[in-house]
């Protein structure tokens, strides 16, 4: 999608019966239209999520396990500059689609295997795509494994620190593994066309759910410290909320008539906060809140002075009163 925001013409090949399953993960969905062609009166309504993450493409079925069907896509194939797929490791080889008959037939074809999910192909003229997401690579012992977003969430640890301390442990709201995944893909596959201009040849990019989540854990992607905190300190991981493990404030305040985040990331912050906006200077120079290592240690009587000084007053008074103060 987002290669297609860029002006990439996209050519999505779908399943032959019943297209994307993601057409029909209703409610909710685009309502049926008088308009519509009669032989797509079997369809059910396209759901939003597939129309929200499928802008700009165009679609396709086509059998390729069948000669003609296999004719067609190799045909795109020698016209386009990539290829995206996410079919289980090594299905398309089978197939005669894989990375290597590829690039036989067009040595200059970026071939992006992107594991997570259910099959399907794109193809891009400026590319293509047999696509949605499997979970875990072309190599290791579960690379003929399925995998959903949700799935790799818990299996990579995202669950686990996602949540309130005392609740079981709880997805993210979007699908944020199949968001990261296809963003480092996105990366990779614009990497790989600026090395085409200087090499001439295309290149395999091997993305999958799995290393993207490990990734995320470990802060290559900016996403947390996770990883890193345990290998440095032997501190493992756990839920907090809206809270952060090392900073405080870091979370969620209660107002008097809703919610409010609050983030004071130093002292300057923290100043501010509790000059400015609290109306208790004294707060900020109370040895037990002067610096971060001590707001941390001493977070559940911090937590308590802030909320109930917020609670005094509407979202709208707080909101006003940061205002412009960074």
């Amino acid at each position: 999608m987002l290669l297609a925001d860029l002006g990439a013409d996209v050519i999505k090949v779908e399943e032959i019966s019943k297209g994307d399953d993601t057409r029909s993960w209703n409610p909710p969905s685009a309502p049926l239209v008088s308009s519509a062609p009669v032989e797509s009166s079997h369809l059910p309504p396209e759901a939003a999520y597939f129309l929200a993450v499928n802008r700009n493409k165009r679609s396709m079925t086509v059998n390729f396990k069948a000669p003609e069907g296999l004719e067609i896509i190799q045909r795109l194939i020698k016209q386009s500059d990539i290829l995206v797929e996410n079919f289980v490791s090594g299905k398309l080889a089978t197939m005669g689609l894989g990375y290597e008959d590829c690039k036989k037939l067009n040595p200059r074809l970026i071939y992006a295997s992107i594991t997570g999910g259910r099959g399907s192909l794109r193809v891009y003229l400026f590319g293509m795509s047999l696509s949605h997401f499997l979970g875990y690579g072309q190599t290791g012992p579960f690379r003929t494994a399925p995998g959903y977003d949700v799935i790799v969430e818990a299996e990579a640890g995202l669950m686990h620190i996602t949540g309130e301390p005392d609740r079981p442990p709880s997805k993210v709201g979007v699908a944020a593994t199949d968001v990261a995944t296809g963003l480092y893909a996105h990366g990779a596959i614009m990497a790989a066309l600026l090395s085409r201009q200087q090499t001439g040849n295309g290149v395999w990019i091997d993305c999958n759910l799995f290393e993207t989540q490990v990734s995320a854990l470990l802060d290559i992607a900016g996403l947390a410290n996770i990883a890193s905190n345990y290998l440095i300190a032997g501190k493992e991981a756990s839920r907090h909320g809206t809270a952060h493990p090392s900073i405080a404030p870091y979370q969620v305040f209660p107002c008097k008539d809703g919610f409010l985040m609050i983030g004071a990331g130093n002292n300057k912050q923290f100043k501010l906060l509790a000059e400015n906006i609290l109306g208790a200077p004294e707060i900020a120079t109370d040895p037990r809140f002067s610096t971060n290592e001590a707001r941390v240690a001493n977070r559940v009587e911090l937590i308590r002075i802030i909320s109930d000084a917020l609670l005094k007053e509407e979202r709208a008074h707080w909101v006003e009163r940061f205002t412009g103060l960074g």
